[in-house]
C-alpha cells in the first residue's frame, strides 16, 4: 500500500483504504447512468498516483483527496460523474455541518432554552425537548425535505414553523368538547366516564386539553365552550358553577403538558349560547377570569374569545349584551377576553360556526367535507419573508411579483411535501386526537389506518411578515403613512390570497392565507436580512419585522385610523388575522373606551381583535397595575411579574426573546 494514514476533519489520523476512493466515483457515475466500476478502478488510480506526486510520503487529508478527485474526473472527461461526486460531497458537507450546529445548540439549550415560544419553561425537561427539537430539525433539513425547499429555510427566504414536527403530527385542532363528555374517552389508561357535576366537567376540559396537546404541536381550542359546558351547569347553583370555572382556570395554568415543558396552549370560544345554561357558563368563567389567580395574579391561560354578534349580544336589546358588557369589564383589567365578530362579510355566511384560537387561527371553508369548526385545524404553516423579496426588487413592482410569485409556489410545493409526509401517519402516532375521534371523521379509522382521508378537511396556510417594511421598501412609506401604499399593501395581500386559491383548486386541498404572529420568526428574519443587504431605513433598522399586515408598532396614530387602515386586510387572511390596539394602562375605569374600539373593529369588517396594555403584578405585595420602574412604588420590591400580549397568547416578559422585547420597547399608545 502506497498510504497508511489520512488525516480526518477533526485532526484525527486514521488508516488509509483506497477502494473507498474508488466506491466513491462508482457510485457517483451510477447516479448518472454509468455501470464501469473498472473505470472507476483505473480513475482512482491516477488520483493515488498525484497524491504521491503531491505529498511524497507526507500525511494528507480527506479534503485534498476529494479535491483530486473532482479535479481528476472532469480533466478526464467524466463531466457528468464530477457533477454528480460535487453534488454528494456538498450534501454530506452540510449533513456534517449540521452536526455541529446540532452540537452548539445543545450548548445553547443547556444553559437556557430557546425564548422563541415565550412560554417554555426553563425546567430539565424542557432542555431535554429542545435537544431532541434541535436534532430534528437538523434531520429534517438535510435528510427530508427537498433540497431546494430546505435551503430556502437555512437562507430565511421562508420559515418552516415547527420544523421539529415537521413529520410527526399536525398543528392544531378545534376540540369537540361536548362529544367527548357526553360519550367519555380514553387516555390510554382507561375509559373516563361522562361527568355529572360541573367541576368534574371543567376537570375533564382541562384532561382533554392537556391530552390533544400532546398529540400536537400548536394550539388546543373549544370552539364553542359555552354550548358544551351548559348540560353540566343548567340545575346547579352559580357558587358552583363558579366554583368549576375557577378550578377550570387554575388547572389551565399549572396543568403541565409535554412532559412538563409548557401548560396546554388552550382557547375557549364563548358569548353566543343564550340558554341558561350557556350564559352561566359564559359569566361565571369571566367573572373567576377576572378575579385572577389565588394571589389575584392576572392568569396566562385560557385565551378566553368573546364571539360577537348583532341579535345576540352587541345591542341593548340583544339577551346577551350584558355578557358583552361584562367581557369588556373583564379585558379592561384582564387583558383576556378577545373578541371575534361573527357578522364580518367573511364570516356571517357560516353562521354561528366560526371560532378562533388564541393566536389567530382560523379554519372554516372545506373543499373535502363540511365547513364547520369543530374537529378541524391547520396542519402546517410556512411564512415567507416579504421585505426580503421587495428589498430584492428595489422599488420594481413587477419585479416583486415576479419574485413573490415563485417564492409562494415554492412554499405550497413544501406544504403539499409536509402533507404527504403527515398523510402515512396512523391513528396510533396520535392515539388522543385520531384514537378517540377528535379530529373530523377520524372516529371511523382503525388504529394502523393512515390518516390521510381525515386530514384532507385540515388547512395548509401560506404566512406572511412584515407588510409594513416591504412597503417602505418599494414606495418609502408604510400603509399608514400614504393612502399609495396602503393601495398597494392590499393589492399585495390580496395576489398572496389569489394565489393560495389557485393552489386549493389545484391539488384540491384547503391551502389558506395566514396574517404571520411570530415576532421571534420576524426578528429571525431581520438579522438574516440585515447581515445581506445592511441598514436600510425602515426596512431593517430594527430588531424585527412588523407583525403581518399591522401598523409599525412605534408609529403614532389614532386607535380609529389604525383599525380603519387594517381592517380590509382581515378578509384576505382566511387561514387567520388578528389587530390590537395599544393602551398605556389599563383602562379598567374607563371600560367605555373599550366597547368603543370594539364596535369600531366590528364596523371595519374585522375578524378577531383584541386591546393591549402593560399589567404588572408585584409578588411580594400583590399590587397590581403598571410599574414602570425595576421596583414597585407601594413595597419597593424588584419581584415583578409583566404580563403581555405579544403573539396573540399572554405571556410573561421574562420569556421573551430580544426581538420581542424590543417590538414591545417600541409600542407607542394608540390615541
Amino acid at each position: 500500500m502506497l498510504f497508511k494514514v489520512i488525516r480526518k476533519r477533526d485532526g484525527r489520523e486514521v488508516n488509509f483504504d483506497e477502494s473507498k476512493i474508488t466506491d466513491a466515483i462508482f457510485k457517483a457515475a451510477k447516479a448518472v447512468g454509468g455501470e464501469d466500476r473498472q473505470t472507476a478502478m483505473e480513475l482512482s488510480i491516477e488520483v493515488l498516483k498525484i497524491l504521491k506526486r503531491d505529498y511524497n510520503g507526507d500525511i494528507f487529508g480527506v479534503e485534498d483527496v476529494q479535491d483530486l478527485v473532482e479535479k481528476v474526473l472532469i480533466e478526464s472527461g467524466h463531466a457528468r460523474t464530477a457533477k454528480a461526486y460535487i453534488l454528494h460531497r456538498d450534501k454530506r458537507t452540510r449533513i456534517r455541518d449540521a452536526k455541529g450546529d446540532l452540537m452548539d445548540a445543545v450548548e445553547e439549550i443547556m444553559r437556557e432554552t430557546s425564548r422563541e415560544n415565550a412560554n417554555i419553561s426553563n425546567s430539565p425537561s424542557a432542555k431535554m425537548l429542545q435537544i431532541a427539537s434541535a436534532a430534528s430539525k437538523k434531520f429534517y433539513l438535510t435528510r427530508l425535505i427537498p433540497e431546494e425547499m430546505s435551503q430556502a429555510h437555512v437562507r430565511g427566504d421562508i420559515h418552516i414553523h415547527d420544523l421539529d414536527f415537521y413529520g410527526k403530527t399536525l398543528t392544531c385542532v378545534q376540540i369537540p368538547l361536548g362529544r367527548l363528555l357526553k360519550d367519555g374517552f380514553n387516555t390510554g389508561h382507561g375509559h373516563i366516564r361522562s361527568p355529572k357535576r360541573p367541576t368534574s366537567a371543567t376537570a375533564l376540559a382541562a384532561i382533554i386539553l392537556q391530552s390533544s396537546q400532546n398529540d400536537m404541536h400548536g394550539g388546543q381550542s373549544f370552539a364553542f365552550f359555552d354550548r358544551d359546558m351548559a348540560p353540566y351547569v343548567e340545575n346547579v347553583s352559580d357558587f358552583e358553577a363558579y366554583q368549576a370555572m375557577e378550578a377550570l382556570i387554575y388547572n389551565l395554568n399549572s396543568m403541565h403538558s409535554r412532559a412538563g415543558a409548557q401548560v396546554p396552549f388552550s382557547s375557549l370560544n364563548i358569548g353566543t349560547e343564550i340558554t341558561e345554561g350557556g350564559r352561566r357558563v359564559t359569566e361565571s368563567l369571566l367573572k373567576a377570569y377576572d378575579a385572577g389567580l389565588g394571589n389575584g395574579e392576572n392568569p396566562i391561560f385560557p385565551n378566553i374569545i368573546f364571539r360577537v354578534k348583532k341579535g345576540i349580544n352587541l345591542n341593548p336589546e340583544d339577551p346577551n349584551f350584558d355578557l358583552f358588557q361584562l367581557a369588556i369589564r373583564v379585558a379592561s383589567k384582564r387583558l383576556n377576553p378577545t373578541f371575534s365578530f361573527m357578522d364580518s362579510t367573511f364570516n356571517r355566511d357560516f353562521g354561528e360556526q366560526v371560532s378562533y384560537m388564541g393566536c389567530r387561527t382560523r379554519v372554516m371553508s372545506n373543499r373535502r367535507g363540511p365547513e364547520v369548526t369543530d374537529g378541524r385545524g391547520n396542519l402546517s404553516f410556512t411564512t415567507i419573508n416579504l421585505p426580503r423579496i421587495a428589498i430584492r426588487a428595489e422599488r420594481n413592482i413587477e419585479l416583486f411579483y415576479k419574485y413573490l410569485t415563485e417564492i409562494i409556489e415554492l412554499s405550497i410545493a413544501q406544504l403539499n411535501h409536509r402533507f404527504k409526509v403527515q398523510a402515512k401517519l396512523k391513528v396510533v402516532d396520535m392515539p388522543f386526537v385520531m384514537g378517540q375521534g377528535l379530529y373530523m371523521d377520524s372516529d371511523n379509522l382503525k388504529a394502523q389506518d393512515t390518516i390521510e382521508k381525515v386530514i384532507v378537511n385540515g388547512t395548509l396556510s401560506l404566512g406572511f411578515i412584515g407588510l409594513a417594511e416591504t412597503l417602505v421598501a418599494l414606495r418609502g412609506e408604510h400603509h399608514g403613512q400614504s393612502i399609495e401604499s396602503k393601495a398597494l399593501g392590499i393589492e399585495i395581500v390580496s395576489f398572496m390570497r389569489s394565489k393560495l386559491d389557485q393552489a386549493a383548486e389545484a391539488y384540491n386541498l384547503n391551502y389558506t392565507l395566514l396574517a404571520t404572529p411570530a415576532e421571534g420568526l420576524s426578528g429571525r428574519f431581520v438579522r438574516m436580512d440585515l447581515r445581506e443587504f445592511g441598514i436600510i431605513p425602515g426596512v431593517t433598522n430594527k430588531e424585527y419585522y412588523t407583525n403581518s399586515f399591522h401598523i409599525p408598532v412605534g408609529y403614532p396614530i389614532s386607535s380609529y385610523d389604525k383599525v380603519s387602515i387594517e381592517g380590509p386586510f382581515h378578509k384576505y387572511c382566511n387561514a387567520g388575522h388578528i389587530s390590537y390596539v395599544e393602551m398605556s394602562s389599563p383602562p379598567i375605569n374607563n371600560p367605555e373606551s373599550v366597547e368603543s374600539v370594539i364596535r369600531h373593529m366590528a364596523e371595519s369588517d374585522m375578524g378577531y381583535g383584541a386591546i393591549n396594555y402593560p399589567v404588572d403584578f408585584c409578588t411580594e405585595c400583590n399590587y397590581l397595575g403598571v410599574i414602570k420602574e425595576a421596583q414597585c412604588q407601594v413595597c419597593g420590591s424588584s419581584n415583578i411579574r409583566r404580563v403581555r400580549r405579544i403573539t396573540g397568547y399572554l405571556s410573561t416578559m421574562d420569556r421573551f426573546n430580544d426581538s420581542k422585547v424590543a417590538e414591545l420597547e417600541d409600542r407607542v399608545p394608540h390615541l
